[in-house]
C-alpha cells in the first residue's frame, strides 16, 4: 500500500511500460471485483478524433449552469494529472488519488498473474474513475471521454444515456486503421442499443459506417448538417457566435468563448446532447442554462491566448485535422501579423502533412522535443520542414524563452503540437511571463 501521492503517481505512470492494449476483458474483470460501479451512474460517452475535450467542457458547463453536479473523465491533462478525474471542473485531491490507487493496486497485482495480463495506465485510471463516481463522490451525471478509438476503449463498458462522436480524422492509424471507414467503425463502437447518438462527422464514407452501426443498434442518430445545423456564424473578439437549428430547437446568437469555427460544432453537439438528457426524468435543462453554460465554458490548451502583449497562443493541434483548424484560425485572425510557430510532436504521428501546413502559414517555424517516450526529435522534425525560415532548439524551455524575448511588436508566437507537450509548456510559459515583464 502506498502512503504518499507521489508514490501512487509513480506507480500509475509506471504502467505506461505496458503500452496500449485494446480490449475490454481486463476492465470487465476489475469491474466485477469492484461490484460493477460503471453501471451505478448516469453517463454520457464522448468519442471522436478532435474536439472531445471541448465538447465535454461545453456539456459540463451547460449542466453546471442548471445546478447539477457533473463528473468528468478526460485525457490527457494540461496542468496537473488530477484533472483527468474532476467534479464541476475541479480536479480530485491528491488524497483521493492515493485512496483510489490503493484500491486498484491489489486488483492490478492479481490481474497481472492471469492470462489477461496487468492493466495499462489508462485502464487503471479509468477503473479509479468508475469507483470514485460510484462510491466516493456520487454526482448527478458523469461525462466520459474516450481515450483511443471507442470499440475496445476501456471506457466502453458504460451504459450511457447519450453518445457523442465528434469529427473523425486519420489519427492513430497504426491501431485504428488507415481509412476513414476503418476509423469510423472503431469510433462507432460506442453506440449502444437504443441510445441517442449525436455526431459532427463530415467524411461521407465515415458517416455511412456510423449510420450502419446506429441502425444495427436501433439508436436514434442526429447528424450535423442533417438533423441539426449551424448558421449565421461570425468570429467575435473572444470567441464565436452562431445560430443552431434542429426540428425542435432554434437558438439565435449563441456565444462561446473558445476560438475557432470548429468549436461551434462541438458546442452544437453539446446542446443537442443536453436536449437528449432532458428526456431523462432526472434532468431539466433550460435555454438560459444552455446560453450561460456555453458562454462560460473554458478548456485549456485549445487556441488559448495566454498573453496579449506579447501575443502568445497555445494550441494542442496534434493531428492533420487539428492543424488544419489552427491554420484556418491563424489566417483568419492574424493575417496582418508575423507568425512564429514552435512545434513539438509524437514520432508515431503522420508528421509530413502537419508540418507542410504549418510551413505555409508560418513566417518563422522552429521545432523542439520534450521529455516523453514517444516524442519526436527536434532534428527529425526540422528535416521534414521545407520552410525557408526554420530552426530547432535543443531545450524546449530555453528556446521558448528566447522566442518570447526576441518577439517583434507585430508578431504572434504560436506554441502547438502534442497535448503532452502543451501540458509541460503551458505552466512554464505562464511562470516565465509572470517573472519577466515583457511589453511589445
Amino acid at each position: 500500500m502506498f502512503t504518499t501521492y507521489s508514490e501512487a503517481l509513480d506507480w500509475i505512470h509506471a504502467r505506461l511500460r505496458l503500452g496500449i492494449k485494446p480490449g475490454l476483458a481486463r476492465m470487465e474483470w476489475m469491474m466485477e471485483r469492484l461490484g460493477s460501479p460503471e453501471l451505478k451512474m448516469k453517463t454520457v460517452h464522448i468519442g471522436g478524433t478532435n474536439g472531445k475535450g471541448s465538447t465535454v467542457t461545453f456539456l459540463r458547463s451547460i449542466l453546471e449552469a442548471e445546478g447539477y453536479s457533473v463528473g468528468t473523465f478526460t485525457s490527457p491533462y494540461i496542468e496537473q494529472f488530477n484533472e483527468r478525474i474532476s467534479v464541476n471542473g475541479k480536479p480530485i485531491s491528491d488524497e483521493e488519488i492515493l485512496h483510489l490507487t490503493n484500491i486498484i493496486v491489489p486488483l492490478a497485482d492479481e490481474l497481472e498473474a492471469t492470462e489477461l495480463g496487468g492493466p495499462t495506465e489508462f485502464e487503471v485510471i479509468t477503473a479509479m474513475s468508475f469507483y470514485y463516481f460510484a462510491n466516493v463522490n456520487q454526482v448527478d451525471i458523469v461525462l466520459y471521454e474516450v481515450g483511443l478509438g471507442g470499440r475496445f476503449d476501456s471506457t466502453n463498458i458504460i451504459q450511457p444515456i447519450a453518445s457523442i462522436i465528434t469529427n473523425i480524422g486519420l489519427d492513430h492509424t497504426s491501431i485504428l486503421g488507415h481509412t476513414y471507414e476503418e476509423i469510423a467503425f472503431e469510433k462507432a463502437g460506442i453506440i449502444k442499443e437504443g441510445v441517442p447518438t449525436f455526431t459532427a462527422v463530415k467524411n461521407a464514407n465515415a458517416i455511412n459506417v456510423i449510420k450502419e452501426q446506429a441502425k444495427k443498434m436501433h439508436a436514434p442518430l442526429y447528424l450535423l448538417n442533417q438533423e441539426f445545423s449551424i448558421s449565421n456564424h461570425r468570429p467575435t473578439s473572444a470567441g464565436e457566435e452562431f445560430t443552431l437549428e434542429s426540428a425542435n430547437q432554434h437558438y439565435t446568437r449563441l456565444e462561446i468563448n473558445m476560438i475557432g469555427q470548429h468549436q461551434t460544432e462541438n458546442a452544437a453537439l453539446a446542446v443537442m446532447a443536453a436536449h437528449s438528457i432532458n428526456q431523462d426524468e432526472s434532468f431539466s435543462i433550460t435555454e438560459n442554462a444552455i446560453r450561460t453554460g456555453l458562454k462560460k465554458a473554458y478548456w485549456p490548451g485549445r487556441f488559448e491566448i495566454i498573453s496579449n502583449n506579447p501575443l502568445i497562443i497555445i494550441d494542442g493541434a496534434h493531428n492533420d485535422e487539428g492543424i488544419s483548424a489552427l491554420v484556418h484560425e491563424l489566417s483568419n485572425r492574424y493575417s496582418n501579423r508575423s507568425i512564429h510557430i514552435v512545434f513539438a510532436a509524437l514520432k508515431d504521428k503522420k508528421l509530413d502533412k502537419m508540418i507542410a501546413q504549418l510551413d505555409q502559414i508560418a513566417d518563422e517555424i522552429s521545432f523542439v522535443s520534450f521529455d516523453f517516450p514517444r516524442a519526436a526529435d527536434a532534428v527529425d522534425l526540422y528535416a521534414i520542414s521545407h520552410s525557408d525560415n526554420k530552426k530547432f532548439g535543443e531545450r524546449w524551455d530555453a528556446h521558448l524563452a528566447n522566442c518570447i524575448q526576441n518577439l517583434q511588436p507585430n508578431s504572434v508566437l504560436v506554441v502547438t503540437g502534442s497535448l503532452y507537450f502543451i501540458s509541460e509548456a503551458k505552466p512554464y510559459l505562464c511562470e516565465f511571463l509572470k517573472n519577466n515583464t515583457i511589453s511589445l
